[in-house]
């Protein structure tokens, strides 16, 4: 049986979001799968959804037509020149499906709004489920007052106790889908918000996609750990343009990305000095730089260091990622998963409701959990 499965993008206009929505018509037209982990052999059996049964839709501020985006993604780079003529019926489909949310009312009533818009994709397309991801722009830290679920349905009806973030993310628990956070922001952190997909049986995940200097540090990190070898000091420097970059160029919107990016290192190897540093570098585009000092030592007390620079496309980092985790949650939701799902850590610098950072044991967990029915 051919099923379809709707995939909800917050922030479906983009960078991440437009390259995932033609990366997957790319797909589609036979591109090869680079960096779709989903589509290794391990995965084979697992029941997963068709690249091909993707159905995208989303919420965004902006309503520059996805054609638009993709001329500028592939002028940058970032996209093969040619792809948008390829596509093209591909991103008219997705466009149909793309709603710019209707400001005014109360919180609560924008997250009806924004629910009856995924509820009216479902049913438009003949869908079977529906996976929301969050691809927007990183929010600063929100202080969201500590209330229950029956005290955030209260505070929903008459202030604005959440942000944009956490509102998409019930919305979707409100159109029974399930939700991933792929960024930083606040979402799902709130208790009462993970008690509202609990009480509405659905599953989320997330948080903070690793896709470049967090990457390597959870392979190299328990390398470190497992020969013995103490690290003292571990610091990075991340150069990046693009709609990311001019983001957390906002002190503010920084400190969340910080956040999540030193969480691993400090589960890992424990309490080391260092920093990390997110500079915004314009010309730059969708491309980004980390380079990043280790200091560690050796038999008796022997000083030596590590030293790495990695420099990627972020969009294209991050694309795939999002289509193996529309794929994953929508098999826990077939599968009738409720709650956290932390076997999603491999793809997070902040795994919800996991303390595990080992990239390889973090793939261990998720193909345990995939292979389990």
């Amino acid at each position: 049986m051919r099923r379809r499965v709707g995939v909800w993008l917050f922030g479906a206009r983009g960078s991440v979001g437009t390259t995932t929505i033609a990366g997957a018509a790319a797909l589609a037209h036979g591109s090869p799968p680079a960096g779709v982990v989903t589509e290794l052999p391990d995965f084979a059996s697992v029941g997963l959804v068709g690249l091909d049964q993707l159905v995208f839709g989303g919420h965004d501020l902006v309503d520059t037509p996805l054609t638009k985006q993709v001329e500028r993604l592939a002028a940058g780079g970032v996209l093969p020149p040619g792809l948008d003529g390829l596509i093209a019926a591909d991103l008219a489909d997705a466009e149909r499906n793309l709603v710019v949310p209707s400001a005014g009312g109360s919180q609560y009533d924008q997250v009806r709004r924004m629910a009856e818009d995924i509820r009216a994709f479902r049913l438009r397309n003949d869908l079977d489920r529906v996976v929301a991801i969050n691809v927007a722009s990183t929010e600063p830290p929100y202080e969201v007052a500590d209330v229950d679920l029956a005290g955030l349905r209260r505070a929903l009806a008459t202030s604005a106790v959440l942000p944009p973030s956490s509102l998409g993310a019930l919305a979707a628990f409100e159109a029974d889908a399930a939700y991933v956070d792929f960024t930083p922001s606040t979402s799902i952190r709130p208790a009462a918000v993970r008690e509202w997909a609990v009480e509405k049986g659905l599953p989320y995940g997330g948080q903070d996609a690793k896709t470049g200097e967090t990457l390597v540090k959870s392979v190299l990190a328990p390398m470190f750990a497992a020969r013995a070898l103490p690290v003292h000091a571990w610091s990075g420097t991340n150069l990046l343009g693009g709609g990311d970059g001019a983001t957390l160029a906002d002190p503010r919107a920084a400190e969340s990305k910080n956040v999540s990016k030193e969480r691993g290192l400090s589960e890992m190897l424990g309490d080391v000095a260092g920093q990390v540093h997110i500079d915004y570098v314009d010309p730059m585009g969708d491309w980004k730089t980390a380079w990043d000092h280790v200091l560690f030592s050796g038999f008796l007390g022997v000083r030596m260091t590590l030293q790495f620079t990695w420099q990627g496309c972020d969009s294209a980092l991050a694309a795939p990622l999002v289509l193996d985790l529309a794929r994953l949650s929508a098999l826990a939701l077939e599968r009738g998963h409720v709650g956290a799902m932390p076997f999603l850590g491999f793809y997070f610098k902040d795994p919800i409701e996991s303390t595990e950072h080992s990239l390889s044991r973090q793939y261990d967990e998720l193909l345990r959990w995939a292979q389990s029915c």
